[in-house]
């Protein structure tokens, strides 16, 4: 998952140390002391004073916060011939894949955290003589790193409002370092620009939704970047995804309907039953972030005490992080009036459902019809509009305010 940038270069300096202090360990096979054709007592990268072979091991020998990324093996003047990784202590083979002209090797996965590794290494120069270099290290640990969670997956389809969204495991001190080394572009050629919700979260957006249709890029490029002080990132990786049809989806509390438009054309509207007027829906633009056929929703993890406690609520799909979800609501006409004339739940957006997710009804149509990254738009309730960061709900902001939180 990710490159290294300030442990990289740190590595990449390190280099030059390593020909030297690494393989006087491959010396020590044989004479710690072993000199060269001119009789002077040198550390070498080689095993045999005579290959012109050079190996170099990025992970310094003896370092202890070694990339998990860019960790690899690299011959000047020669070819590789063996490499082989283990887990110190362990033995643990560690797998890797050696480049087609030898000269270069790199482990087929990423290395774990806050681990101890050892590479032995030989190599073969155009005469046939043999260089040999080992490096026993340890990779940066979790308390030494930071890694960001991301949304969306690469490969995904998803709808025009969904945003790229990090969030990170540890507090961001140097926002800008961060920043800058994740890049967003669009095939469309939309404007793209992060912005942070505190100091652990980053969400990149154009300032109007995706063009449907288009495919976007993110580069993320953290290993090594120092996001605060003493702790380093250590992921490096490309993803893509797609946008799909254009779909919004709007939310009249007035007249308890919901309106869908697909691609600038009305698909259907259908009633719906907003929050009561004790517990009234939040206005704003709402972006789809999960969909589950069937879930349970207990009113104590909103802080609404024992209020409900539902095993089994059909086609929810999440509209905001604190507890907003538009889903079937197969239990509504128990001694209530028909969807469409009043709003009875406690902030949700229900659907006429039947229970079990079972049927040919409005809930079961619109989760069919519905990505992760759909809009759901909610006007004219008595409520707030809905905070920006509850959810993937940043299109609340203007342009102005979303690039004044930016750090490029």
């Amino acid at each position: 998952m990710t490159t290294a940038d300030i442990a990289v270069r740190r590595t990449v300096g390190a280099c030059a140390v390593l020909v030297v202090g690494a393989l006087t360990l491959t010396a020590c096979g044989g004479s710690a002391n072993a000199k060269d054709k001119d009789g002077d007592a040198k550390g070498g990268t080689s095993s045999v004073k005579t290959s012109t072979a050079k190996i170099v091991i990025s992970a310094k020998d003896g370092s202890t916060s070694a990339s998990i990324n860019a960790t690899g093996v690299k011959v000047n003047d020669g070819r590789l011939t063996e490499v082989k990784m283990t887990v110190a202590g362990s033995g643990q083979a560690v797998e890797g894949a050696l480049s087609a002209d030898g000269s270069t090797w790199k482990p087929k996965e990423q290395l774990e955290r806050g681990t101890k590794y050892q590479i032995s290494a030989t190599a073969k120069d155009a005469n046939g003589k043999t260089a040999a270099a080992n490096s026993i290290f340890t990779t940066v640990s979790s308390a030494n790193s930071f890694i960001g969670t991301y949304t969306p997956d690469n490969g995904t389809t998803v709808g025009v409002g969904m945003p790229v969204s990090f969030t990170f495991d540890k507090t961001i001190s140097d926002t800008k370092a961060v920043q800058s080394h994740i890049t967003v572009t669009s095939s469309s050629g939309q404007q793209v620009v992060g912005h942070w919700f505190g100091a652990q979260r980053l969400d990149f957006r154009p300032e109007e939704y995706w063009k449907a249709g288009s495919k976007v890029t993110m580069k993320i490029d953290l290993d090594g970047v120092e996001g605060a002080n003493g702790v380093f990132g250590v992921q490096k990786k490309t993803v893509t995804f797609t946008i799909g049809r254009s779909q919004v989806s709007t939310v009249d509390v007035d007249t308890q309907t919901m309106t869908v438009v697909r691609d600038g054309q009305t698909l259907k509207t259908v009633p719906i039953s907003s929050g009561s007027p004790e517990h009234t829906t939040y206005n704003g633009q709402m972006v789809i972030s999960e969909k589950f056929t069937q879930t349970r929703m207990n009113s104590r993890t909103v802080g609404l005490g024992g209020e409900y406690d539902i095993p089994d609520v059909p086609h929810a799909m999440r509209l905001t992080q604190s507890g907003t979800f538009i889903h079937g609501n197969y239990w509504y006409d128990r001694g209530n009036p028909p969807f469409g004339r009043t709003g009875t739940s406690h902030g949700c957006v229900g659907l006429a459902d039947a229970q079990g997710a079972q049927g040919d009804t409005p809930a079961k149509w619109f989760y069919d019809n519905s990505l992760i990254g759909d809009v759901v738009i909610v006007k004219n309730s008595p409520d707030k509009t809905v905070s920006p960061d509850n959810g993937l709900n940043g299109w609340n902001l203007s342009w102005s305010e979303w690039t004044a939180g930016s750090s490029s």
